[in-house]
């Protein structure tokens, strides 16, 4: 109904820890209502082609420390995906961990009008690499997405390691035409680190929302997001 409200986009991203926490998918999904999944640190080879109502769109397969994206398709129509490297930094020349460190979904937003829209999970190097290696990968990343969406909105969510500075790469992003959304809470709580290791980088959509989830089996906590995509202008 036109001026009714859109239920808003509900995404959540998780890093699995290894694949240790993959058990818990099935009631993150159900309990929260998600629309989408972006993983990180999937055992992408016993991925299940199902997580409750969200089906797998893609994963990741030439790295041990793989990505995967799952959608509810009665929510969203997926149009393909691509996985891409990123800049390597020493860690991943040295220990080879992860190739393909984005992987990216076109889809339609099926309440938003038909409304086109890319959805990304993205794990960026560890915190042996420096903030610039990074803020290359990131950029890197964002700029492959925009010259594939020819305009339409974009999230990339995921586990970006850069808990420290952020709000320099908010600016930075910011003067791209990209907005960084922490979530209320930090996501990772274990060891020597607390901070904000996940979050949500966005373009063309309007941010409602973005709160830490429970968890157990991770050392990661995750992230729903809440987001408004912009709705298809009417032929």
């Amino acid at each position: 109904m036109e001026g009714a409200e859109r239920r808003p986009l509900r995404t959540i991203s998780y890093n699995l820890h290894e694949g240790r926490a993959t058990t818990e998918l099935v009631d993150l999904a159900v309990a929260h209502d998600a629309d989408a999944l972006c993983l990180q640190e999937c055992d992408t080879l016993r991925l299940p082609d199902t997580v409750g109502p969200l089906v797998l769109a893609g994963a990741t397969q030439r790295n041990r420390l793989g990505l995967a994206l799952y959608y509810r398709p009665d929510r969203l129509h997926a149009h393909g995906h691509e996985m891409r490297p990123l800049r390597r930094s020493m860690h991943d020349r040295v220990l080879s961990p992860a190739h393909e460190r984005l992987l990216a979904v076109r889809f339609e937003d099926l309440a938003s009008g038909g409304a086109l829209l890319t959805l990304a999970s993205i794990h960026t190097a560890p915190l042996s690499a420096t903030n610039a290696m990074r803020r290359h990968q990131i950029t890197e990343a964002l700029g492959a997405i925009r010259s594939a969406a020819h305009g339409s909105s974009s999230l990339v969510v995921g586990d970006f390691n850069y808990p420290w500075f952020a709000s320099s790469l908010a600016r930075r992003l910011g003067e791209q035409g990209y907005e960084l959304s922490h979530s209320d809470l930090p996501t990772y709580v274990r060891k020597r680190f607390r901070g904000h290791f996940d979050f949500a980088v966005s373009e063309g959509m309007h941010i409602e929302s973005v709160t830490t989830l429970q968890q157990a089996g991770s050392d990661h906590l995750p992230v729903l997001v809440q987001a408004q995509v912009n709705a298809a202008v009417p032929a």
